[in-house]
Order: structure tokens, then C-alpha cells, then sequence
């Protein structure tokens, strides 16, 4: 069976309801590639370390529910989760306000148990991360998970990064910047955004903006809902073929994204991994939140080669 490992942080997320009561709940962006992908019939590990408290334990019992593996969750005694809470505007625009800098995940890789866990990345067919991951980790750290993810994938596993670039997290871009061509040199696949990428090559041009990653496959998501696809078959434009009700954007990047590793995990294409990847994130901008009800999952979703 084909395993896959996402690396990264869930945190307690306060939200508002229609009548104004505050929402408590969970999110984060690999993890919401990682429910994804489980549905979609993978198996997936989540990465990252949680406290000792009982919204670490409610966190577990959720990501267990959807069938995500937790045997390489660390846990830390006296930690705690992050915490962001969200405010939406008289338009429609959320912004987002973060209590995280001593969460349990930022010492994932200062642990005894640290080493274990990047020995044991080899094990995976498939090692997720995100620029927000890089975010969590001091330089030394980013550059120690770097060495691991190329000894796993010289022992045949392949590595996507997904850019998901949020400045906040960063103390530059120029930092940022750095990271993410490290990760680019040890990835096989690389998902990305014009978003993403323009503030970190502020001097290129947007239809140039896909020659600054160094990787043998990339997707590059545009602002229009479409995205250029470079692979050994060459380059092409896969635009998306709904024009969905759109209610709420939250992880339509993360979902694409374990849309299109699950169809290349299965044989398919790099384009038509695409296109699968745009049905999903069709339906899951249609619904409030990061996560949709499992009935409204599309059933065409992995329409394509078995």
C-alpha cells in the first residue's frame, strides 16, 4: 500500500457563527491536505507534535475519525496547540489573528525523538510539507528537515511542497525565500501559486514566474481557476471546467493539492492530475469552512487512470 507522511501544525481555531457565538475547532493547512487524501483512500500519517492537554487529545480522536494515522505525532508535557481565531468583515473577508510562537509544533524537531522521526521518513512513498511548515523552524532546524527529506527521497521517496507562502510567518522574504529553493531542490513535485510566488520574486514577471523553481514537476495555480502544469510531457495550461458558487476559499489550495497527489499516486498524468485536483477544490469552495461534510465530497473526483 502507498504511504504518505504530511508534515506540519493544527491549531485550535476560533470562529464565529451566524448569531455571533464563538466556534471552536482545528485547522491547518497539511492537515487539511492530509484529511483529503485519506479520503480519497490513501494512507496518510500526520507529522507534527501536540501537548499533553485535552485539546491535543480531541485533536487525535478527530484526525483518527478520518482515517489519518497519528504513530508519528509527538506529544510534549506542559505544551500546548497553536491558536488562531478568525474575524469576517461587514464584506466577507476574513482575517486571521495567530497565538502560536510556543506551540508544541514549533518543537518538533528540538526533541530526543527528533532523529527517530527523520529516520523513519524513509519509510514513506510520499513526504507532503508546506512553506508554512518550513515557517515553524528555526534555519537550523529548516535545514536539518531538508537533509532528511533528501536522504528519504535518494532511498526512493518522492517529496511535494506545497508553497503556501504567508509572510507573517516569516522574518523576510528573503528568508522565505532561501527556504523554499531549498525545498525546491529536494522535491520531485512542487505546488504553487502565482500568489505565493510574486512577493518572493518581486522583480519577475508573472508568466516568468515558473522559471525560478527548480523542479522536474510543477504546478503553478494562476489568479484566474486555472493552472500550468511543467513535467517531462512538457507545459500546458489546465484550466478548471466548473464555475462553482463560491462561499468560502479556505484549503482550495489544500485540497487541490490532495486531489492531484492522490491521481499521480494512482498513474495518472500530471494534466489530468490536475484536472482532478481542480474538481475537488470546486466543491470545497462551494461549502463554509476547510473541511466539507464527507456527502458532499464529488464522486468524480478520481475520474481518470486506476
Amino acid at each position: 500500500m502507498t504511504t504518505i507522511a504530511c508534515i506540519g501544525e493544527c491549531m485550535i481555531e476560533l470562529s464565529q457563527d451566524a448569531e455571533g457565538r464563538t466556534v471552536r475547532g482545528f485547522g491547518g493547512d497539511t492537515l487539511n491536505t492530509a484529511i483529503y487524501l485519506a479520503r480519497l483512500g490513501a494512507h496518510v500519517d500526520y507529522v507534527t507534535a501536540l501537548g499533553d492537554d485535552p485539546f491535543s487529545d480531541e485533536m487525535l480522536e478527530a484526525w483518527q475519525a478520518e482515517g489519518i494515522g497519528v504513530p508519528r505525532v509527538l506529544r510534549i508535557a506542559g505544551k500546548l496547540p497553536g491558536l488562531y481565531a478568525i474575524k469576517t468583515d461587514e464584506a466577507g473577508e476574513r482575517r486571521f489573528y495567530y497565538w502560536r510562537e510556543n506551540s508544541a509544533a514549533r518543537m518538533l524537531l528540538d526533541l530526543p525523538q527528533t532523529e527517530a522521526l527523520l529516520q523513519a521518513f524513509t519509510d514513506y512513498d510520499l513526504i507532503y510539507l508546506s512553506g508554512i511548515t518550513l515557517s515553524l523552524y528555526s534555519e537550523a532546524n529548516r535545514d536539518r528537515l531538508i537533509h532528511a527529506l533528501g536522504r528519504a527521497r535518494r532511498r526512493g521517496s518522492r517529496i511535494a511542497f506545497d508553497t503556501n507562502y504567508r509572510p507573517r510567518g516569516w522574518p523576510s522574504a528573503d528568508i522565505a525565500r532561501k527556504a523554499f529553493e531549498s525545498a525546491f531542490a529536494v522535491s520531485d513535485v512542487v505546488l504553487a501559486s502565482t500568489d505565493d510566488l510574486s512577493p518572493l520574486y518581486a522583480n519577475v514577471a508573472a508568466d516568468r514566474l515558473s522559471a525560478c523553481v527548480d523542479a522536474g514537476e510543477l504546478v503553478l495555480k494562476l489568479s484566474d481557476p486555472a493552472c500550468v502544469v511543467r513535467c517531462k510531457d512538457g507545459e500546458r495550461t489546465i484550466a478548471s471546467t466548473q464555475s462553482p458558487r463560491v462561499v468560502d476559499t479556505t484549503a482550495a489550495g489544500d485540497s487541490f493539492a490532495a486531489a492531484y497527489l492522490a491521481m499521480r499516486l494512482r498513474g495518472a498524468d500530471p494534466f489530468a492530475a490536475a484536472a482532478c485536483g481542480h474538481r475537488l477544490a470546486g466543491a470545497v469552495v462551494g461549502h463554509p469552512g476547510a473541511i466539507i461534510p464527507e456527502t458532499a465530497m464529488p464522486h468524480d473526483v478520481l475520474e481518470g487512470p486506476p
